[in-house]
């Protein structure tokens, strides 16, 4: 996915991490580097691919040239005016000398000691080998490894499943096809004012129509703003839409149903929490993410 600025087109983390997550992958293997470091690094030092140094150097690292750098270079000025970075041909090239910059540098040995999976250790131990002299630069690391599931790919790269895919093998894919359908949904009754009442779950629920509100529907189902405010996740300036799926009773803990959801693109959690009739805090618990978690595209999400 990209957005159109000033007739420029700009590259999302989605799309980055969409593009990239198999190299990463690969280079976790050859190498040992947690490959939700590698995107996270590559997604904060090149803005997501969009930086002037990755737009025009194919350099999504930051790295300098150094005094062993006999590639070609590229002067922008960073702490200092016209400073020298390197520059590359592909961007996967950057990526290859990324992995070769930590394994070949004696200040970065002891993060092969560490445990792979852990990436919090390796976020910590990269500011501690003086790769950033951001004092955060752990913590905005871990923030978008968490926030964008990237250690889903430490755990693909490590279990030696093919990293062309998010999900490799044919059983897995049969076993969390997505076969709910709001089709399917069942009517249990009307409102007051005529509506089908159906039910999802174990949930009650109605589609909303055109113009509807909250407050009004709060009227016609006999309950409170708030409570619909809460058992459908929305905040107080939302509005909803012709065909909305809104829940008149607070969603179940777990699906009854279906064990997992294989998340599509332009899909968010809150999507799947609606679809299914599962609390969205309830969710991130069963499968042990924050809360605002932003899986990719390809991801399972567990529903029980």
């Amino acid at each position: 996915m990209t957005t159109r600025i000033q007739g420029q087109e700009k590259m999302t983390s989605e799309a980055y991490i969409e593009r990239y997550n198999t190299i990463a992958m690969n280079k976790m293997m050859e190498f040992k580097i947690p490959a939700s470091i590698t995107l996270a690094q590559g997604l904060l030092e090149s803005g997501n691919g969009n930086s002037t140094l990755a737009r025009e150097a194919n350099n999504h690292f930051g790295i300098k040239c150094h005094k062993d750098w006999e590639g070609k270079t590229f002067h922008m000025d960073d702490d200092e005016k016209k400073e020298c970075f390197r520059a590359y041909k592909h961007p996967e090239d950057s990526y290859d000398d990324h992995s070769l910059f930590l394994t070949q540098r004696s200040r970065y040995a002891f993060l092969f000691d560490l445990d792979i999976m852990d990436y919090k250790a390796w976020a910590n131990g990269l500011r501690q080998a003086g790769y950033a002299t951001n004092p955060r630069y752990p913590e905005l690391l871990i923030g978008l490894i968490e926030r964008y599931n990237l250690h889903s790919y430490d755990s693909l790269a490590m279990g030696k499943k093919k990293p062309t895919e998010l999900i490799a093998d044919t059983k897995l894919k049969q076993k969390y096809q997505n076969l709910v359908s709001t089709s399917d949904f069942k009517v249990v009754g009307k409102t007051k004012s005529g509506r089908f009442l159906h039910v999802n779950n174990r949930t009650k629920l109605i589609f909303a129509n055109e113009g509807d509100r909250i407050d009004l529907l709060a009227q016609e189902l006999n309950v409170y703003s708030w409570q619909l405010f809460k058992y459908n996740e929305l905040s107080k300036g939302d509005t909803i839409i012709k065909g909305q799926i809104v829940y008149v009773e607070k969603k179940g803990r777990k699906s009854h149903d279906y064990e997992g959801h294989i998340l599509r693109k332009g899909e968010s959690l809150k999507d799947v929490s609606q679809l299914y009739g599962i609390r969205l805090s309830r969710i991130e618990k069963i499968n042990k993410w924050n809360e605002g978690a932003n899986p990719v595209a390809g991801t399972i999400v567990k529903l029980k």
